[in-house]
């Protein structure tokens, strides 16, 4: 995955600028991002504080943790299963 440029606090004090009053295509002008990009942000970072998304970020890590931890887990129990279905 493509790392980005901009940190979660860059980007939520560029959603504040306009918030603040200034035009969604003079903020992209001023940081070189596209306008799909900015309003991917605002759709994902809108209305949040930093430290919301740092919260946000660590949820999404543990997560993705579980998942594979029950995938994990799931593929050991269907092993298991085959292994004792059969007659020896």
């Amino acid at each position: 995955m493509k790392r980005s440029r901009f940190s979660e606090g860059q980007i939520i004090g560029i959603l504040k600028e306009h918030q603040a009053g200034l035009g969604a295509k003079e903020l992209c002008r001023k940081h070189g991002i596209s306008d799909a990009t900015f309003y991917k942000w605002r759709s994902r970072y809108g209305g949040m504080e930093v430290s919301d998304a740092r919260r946000l970020k660590a949820l999404e890590a543990e997560n993705a943790q579980l998942k594979k931890m029950l995938a994990e887990q799931m593929l050991d129990v269907a092993t298991l299963k085959e292994m004792l279905g059969k007659n020896f």
